[in-house]
């Protein structure tokens, strides 16, 4: 069993500070062998979250949702380790998310799970979980989804990150 931190939480106003808070609070402790799980309702900002990564790291991008594809890998463009993206929204038990073989690029990458939550811990005992909640006052509004208050709630598990002060 690994070790969790105590929750550090972030208010972000739109999809903007969702990015910047990505780019400039997390991505600059990440490296290759760390994985991040990302949770969320549909519209939270998952994938914003994950732009910002994408962005700091200086992978080949656009970074946009694998949901159909369940997985992508953006390379590294500066010498760094490649971003894997992964959507398992639409895997139905662990067995597919093994089929994945994300264990043979965790080590070399940096790996994000959307949807990840009580599926992808098995990749690392070190890892990230990120939970975002977005205010509603009904539902989202697609054509402008970037916009509404989310609070991010982030939990580190294992050695690996006992000593990173996770602050914006």
């Amino acid at each position: 069993m690994t070790t969790a931190s105590a929750p550090a939480t972030f208010s972000i106003a739109d999809g903007d500070a969702m990015r910047a808070l990505a780019r400039d609070v997390f991505a600059p402790h990440l490296r290759a062998g760390d994985v991040v799980i990302l949770s969320g309702d549909l519209g939270a900002g998952k994938t914003t979250f994950t732009q910002g990564l994408g962005e700091a790291l200086g992978v080949r991008g656009p970074v946009a949702s694998p949901t159909f594809i369940i997985a992508r890998t953006h390379p590294s463009l500066v010498g760094g380790p490649a971003l894997i993206h992964v959507d398992a929204y639409r895997l139905t038990s662990l067995a597919e998310l093994d089929d994945l073989d994300l264990d043979a690029t965790v080590d070399s990458s940096v790996t994000v799970v959307e949807w990840g939550e009580d599926r992808a811990e098995q990749l690392s005992q070190d890892r990230l979980h990120v939970v975002i909640s977005r205010t509603r006052g009904g539902e989202v509004d697609m054509e402008r989804p970037d916009e509404g208050l989310r609070t991010v709630t982030v939990t580190t598990h294992g050695d690996r990150w006992a000593d990173v002060a996770l602050v914006g």
